[in-house]
């Protein structure tokens, strides 16, 4: 095997996700909780209206971030959900 297929994740089993437009791509990894402590983090997440994905994500950049460690150059947390509306609360107009 060459070193170009571990680095596009084929030798991992990993199939590369859709891209989509204007989105960087994003590594997957697998990872293996004890139930409980996935318990404790989903739980965690729902309060905070995360998936457990984003939830992960949130801490080991935090963590990062504490100890010093996050590069400056990863790109920020892409925001998901609704877009903001007005600051008015009203909807907005379309044409």
């Amino acid at each position: 095997m060459n070193d170009s297929a571990a680095d596009e994740g084929s030798a991992s089993g990993e199939r590369p996700g859709p891209r989509r437009a204007g989105r960087p791509s994003r590594k997957q990894v697998l990872l293996r909780l004890d139930p409980k402590v996935h318990d404790a983090l989903a739980r965690w997440a729902a309060d905070e209206l995360r998936s457990s994905n984003a939830q992960i994500e949130y801490l080991l950049r935090r963590a990062l971030a504490e100890a010093g460690r996050l590069p400056s150059s990863a790109a920020p947390i892409p925001r998901r959900g609704r877009p903001p509306g007005r600051a008015d609360g009203a909807p907005e107009e379309r044409d």
